[in-house]
């Protein structure tokens, strides 16, 4: 089997990680986005992934390289000159994706964290023998999405509405299709949409069905869903009584730590909370809600909650840090400074409080 992921563009939501690299590539719970996905398809026999992408393929490749041969699935990149909507990039890759084998192929959005039930996916396929299957999950707010309603008995797709403004239905598009090929030769190639023009024609020849998403889901391409994506996975981990999860007198609820990283005495670390490769945690130190990323330094009886810490930086002494602050890669906060809401931008040294949520260039 095969499959495209849609990576699209700059990942601008993201900023400023995604001025570092490539939204993929950043890590979410210790591992590149992008790595949860490639891993749960190898799971299930998939054999080659096609990325879809046009901005930096050679960054992904090159970094893709060495997880080719330890994963063993082959990786390669099918590259737009122009944004080709959520469509175009499969009449793009569309030599790729397509075999003598007939099988059906699956489609991922790059930005979506979820358990990857993808064999009960294929199962669900074959049981219907339509063109084309869906994942959708059900949200509490259905009016920001657009809503796919169905035939509960069969999961059979009637039609799409697009931020409805009257309640008809709270499923919403996951994000992960499994399309048999003969879809491919209802697409184009020029900019198009998957779920606004290629969906609702096969929607309307009763020919693709919906299935609902067992478990959690997040898209978390923008940093208030990364921070609530990282509390739903780590859910998740300790429902499956994970064994990844840390444990210890100085850990509250659900936290992740990487083997290399230090961790020094009198610190609290929890709930839902990732710490990456290399880390330094000083004595002393409160981290909650967050995610520190690989070589970080935090020192003494600093305190962070609610943020995203990038690569290399140093968090001073009793330094506070809160409210959706994201550091990029390589910034430095000083000694006892207050962080509410910053969004600072890579290579920066912080020497004053940022009082209320900014960039700061």
């Amino acid at each position: 089997m095969k499959a495209l992921i849609l990576v699209g563009g700059f990942g601008t939501r993201l900023r400023p990680l995604t001025l570092s690299v490539p939204k993929p590539l950043v890590e979410f719970a210790n591992k590149p986005m992008i790595l949860h996905q490639i891993e749960a398809l190898k799971a299930v026999g998939v054999t080659e992934v096609v990325l879809a992408i046009n901005y930096q393929p050679e960054v992904m490749l090159n970094f893709l390289k060495e997880f080719e041969a330890s994963l063993g699935i082959k990786i390669t990149c099918s590259q737009e000159t122009e944004p080709l909507g959520t469509a175009g990039p499969l009449a793009l890759a569309r030599d790729k994706l397509i075999d003598d084998s007939g099988e059906p192929f699956f489609v991922l959005n790059s930005d979506v964290i979820s358990e990857y039930p993808f064999k009960e996916m294929i199962e669900f396929h074959k049981s219907h023998g339509g063109e084309a299957s869906l994942m959708v999950t059900k949200v509490d707010e259905p009016s920001k999405y657009g809503v796919v309603v169905m035939e509960e008995s069969t999961g059979q797709v009637e039609r799409f509405v697009e931020k409805p403004k009257l309640f008809v239905g709270n499923k919403i598009n996951a994000g992960f299709y499994l399309l048999n090929p003969s879809v491919l030769d209802r697409i184009q190639l020029r900019p198009t949409s998957i779920e606004k023009e290629v969906f609702p024609k096969i929607a309307a020849e009763k020919k693709l069905y919906a299935m609902v998403l067992p478990g959690f889901w997040m898209d978390v391409g923008q940093p208030r869903d990364y921070i609530t994506g990282l509390r739903l996975y780590l859910d998740s981990l300790k429902k499956h009584s994970s064994p990844k999860l840390a444990s210890g007198p100085h850990i509250v609820g659900n936290v992740i730590v990487d083997e290399s990283a230090k961790i020094g005495e009198g610190c609290l670390i929890g709930p839902d909370v990732a710490i990456g490769s290399g880390c330094v945690i000083e004595s002393g130190v409160r981290l909650s809600r967050c995610t520190v990323m690989r070589g970080v330094r935090i020192k003494k009886h600093a305190c962070i909650s609610g943020s995203i810490i990038g690569w290399h930086s140093t968090v001073g002494q009793w330094a506070r840090v809160e409210n959706m602050t994201i550091l990029g890669e390589d910034v430095h906060v000083c000694d006892e400074i207050y962080s509410n809401g910053g969004v600072v931008l890579p290579h920066k040294e912080i020497k004053s409080s940022i009082l209320k949520p900014e960039i700061v260039m």
